[in-house]
């Protein structure tokens, strides 16, 4: 299945309803991803998100910062939840890496641990992609959700 990262992205949240954004900050550890992933669980199920969607976003959102964590030599990365008018859940992972990176997926084999992180994403979100970050100079990785 090809990847489709190809949409313009969203970023910044236009539409957004400005009481339902945040932004965290955190540094690039593997301990930074769990407190993403509970942040935005909190965050969701306080804005009254349904618990499928809410499970894929969780999941989504924490793909896309062990992406950063992993991937990029970034000190810290900030995460983005909101949720949009429309009632879309809209995440961003933003890093500092200043490297564009494209977005190829991995072919992994059935006993390898890892490789299958933006498969999900592309399988799970609405819509996806990438692009340069407005904030950090590096990449801006976004999915939207139908709330």
């Amino acid at each position: 299945m090809p990847l489709t990262a190809s949409y313009s992205s969203p970023q910044l949240l236009s539409g957004a309803v400005r009481e339902r954004v945040r932004w965290l900050e955190l540094p690039a550890r593997r301990a930074s991803v769990g407190a993403a992933r509970a942040a935005t669980q909190e965050l969701l199920c306080a804005w009254g998100v349904p618990e499928e969607v809410r499970e894929d976003a969780v999941l989504v959102l924490s793909e896309l910062a062990t992406n950063a964590v992993r991937h990029t030599a970034s000190a810290d990365f900030l995460c983005c939840v909101g949720l949009t008018a429309e009632s879309l859940v809209h995440l961003e992972v933003h890093d500092h890496d200043t490297a564009m990176h494209n977005l190829v997926p991995r072919a992994p084999g059935l006993d390898d641990e890892g490789g299958r992180g933006l498969l999900l994403v592309q399988y799970m979100a609405d819509r996806w992609g990438v692009e340069r970050s407005a904030f950090t100079g590096g990449n801006a990785v976004w999915a939207r959700f139908r709330g």
